[in-house]
């Protein structure tokens, strides 16, 4: 067995060691994150955006065990210098800190979305994705944090290793989704953790609030739990700029974004992921294209957009490269300026 396919089942293994608590709890029937009343997305065990589920283990399998077109990432994929980010900021400053991580100063609030400071995206030290460049800012250089927004709790966004360190340095208010906060308490016990349905509108300070949005995604630690933590995207309103993030997402028909704009833009700015796309067949019910990226930021009414999800841990079959071509190649196709949408790398920043 090649190396590729070693780590391929090495995933796989990773997928089904990972859920021994789902495990108990599934054969109680019993949800292990959350219990609530039913719900338009919760059926009182898992939950769904609307969409029909379409894919499973089986195509997990398929894809990681057949012939695949993978364009492998570089060992090493040097990003711009770090950035060394003020105490406070009374505007807004978005700094790019990897793939799907940032760190948001806006009105003098310190926010962490989805921080991931770990060296593999992966329950294991050993295998899975790895990062090929360093956080864009260092940890040490990371301002007081007030509040972690997490959006979903795939290892790539939901870094129990990550979290621990900012509560032990910061105790910031941890805000998430339903059933995530089970999780984190699992790891952080006395973790200052709150857990928002969508629709939720949460306040983060007197003129910050963060409201909880669907987006076309899913949730799992493991094989057992699939669907049983809820997701989100942010609305963040500052006082001033109004910004929408995704943290994942696939496009569908698009119609969900263009009601988000139609319900909550428009929008100063759009942070949208532009990678992990490949191969369509299996990845585009969950995760959108660059050409699809464009679309959303046209459908919530986005001044601006900056690109992330790309660049840091290979998750998927492109090449490293790929994802910033692509979106060029798709804004020309939509008559749309470059400076419309930026792609982000890790030390990249957005001020307004």
């Amino acid at each position: 067995m090649n190396r590729r396919k070693l780590l391929s089942f090495f995933g796989l293994a990773g997928l089904l060691g990972s859920t021994g608590a789902a495990w108990a709890a599934l054969s109680r029937s019993r949800n292990p994150y959350y219990q609530g009343p039913v719900t338009a997305h919760f059926d009182g065990m898992s939950f769904s955006d609307g969409r029909p589920v379409t894919k499973g283990l089986l195509d997990i399998w398929r894809w990681q065990t057949s012939k695949r077109e993978r364009e492998a990432f570089p060992e090493r994929y040097p990003a711009p210098p770090q950035d060394k980010p003020p105490a406070r900021v009374e505007g807004v400053r978005i700094v790019h800190l990897g793939h799907a991580s940032f760190l948001y100063q806006v009105a003098g609030l310190n926010l962490l979305i989805d921080p991931v400071y770990a060296q593999r995206a992966s329950p294991f030290s050993f295998a899975g994705p790895k990062r090929v460049n360093e956080p864009g800012v260092a940890f040490d250089d990371l301002p007081k944090i007030d509040i972690v927004l997490i959006t979903h709790n795939h290892y790539d966004h939901l870094d129990l290793a990550t979290l621990a360190r900012i509560h032990a340095r910061d105790m910031p208010r941890m805000i998430m989704p339903l059933g995530n906060d089970t999780i984190v308490k699992a790891r952080i016990p006395d973790a200052l953790t709150q857990a928002h349905d969508w629709g939720d509108r949460v306040a983060l300070s007197d003129t910050v609030s963060a409201t909880l949005v669907p987006t076309y995604h899913w949730s799992a630690r493991g094989a057992l739990d699939r669907r049983m933590a809820l997701w989100c995207s942010f609305v963040i309103e500052t006082g001033g700029p109004k910004v929408f993030h995704i943290g994942d997402t696939g496009y569908h028909d698009g119609s969900l974004y263009e009601r988000l704009g139609q319900e909550h833009g428009p929008f100063d700015l759009a942070v949208l992921p532009i990678g992990a796309y490949e191969p369509r067949w299996f990845m585009s019910d969950n995760h959108m294209n660059p050409e699809e990226a464009v679309k959303v930021m046209t459908s919530l009414r986005a001044r601006q957009a900056i690109g992330h999800h790309w660049g840091t841990f290979q998750l998927t079959d492109e090449g490293i490269e790929r994802p910033p071509e692509a979106l060029k190649a798709a804004l020309a196709q939509a008559g749309l300026p470059e400076e419309r949408f930026r792609p982000m790398r890790p030390g990249l920043s957005w001020t307004a």
